[in-house]
C-alpha cells in the first residue's frame, strides 16, 4: 500500500480586505546549449500561449516553444481593503 502526502495550502481572508494575485510569465531561462556544456539563452523577451487555456497547448509558448516552467515567474500581489466606518447611528 502506498501512502501519499497531501498539501493543502489555505488563505486566510478577512470579511475586510481581500488579495488580488497577477501571476506574470517573463523572459525564458531555458539554457539550449547545456547538452554541450555552455550557455546560451534564446532571448524570449515574455511568454506567450500557443492554444487557449485548459489545452496543452496553453502550457507552450508560441515564441520559443518552450514549456511554460522556463519562463521566469513573476507575481503581483495586491491586498484590497474595503473599510467601512462604525455605525453611529444611535446618537
Amino acid at each position: 500500500m502506498k501512502k501519499r502526502q497531501v498539501m493543502v495550502r489555505r488563505e486566510v481572508a478577512n470579511t475586510s480586505s481581500s488579495v488580488i494575485r497577477n501571476i506574470r510569465y517573463g523572459e525564458c531561462q531555458k539554457n539550449h546549449a547545456a547538452n554541450i556544456g555552455g550557455y546560451a539563452v534564446d532571448g524570449c523577451r515574455e511568454f506567450m500561449a500557443s492554444a487557449g487555456e485548459g489545452t496543452n497547448g496553453a502550457l507552450t509558448c508560441a515564441a520559443c516553444g518552450c514549456h511554460r516552467n522556463f519562463h521566469k515567474r513573476e507575481v503581483q500581489t495586491e491586498v484590497v481593503c474595503e473599510y467601512s466606518p462604525p455605525n453611529n447611528s444611535g446618537r
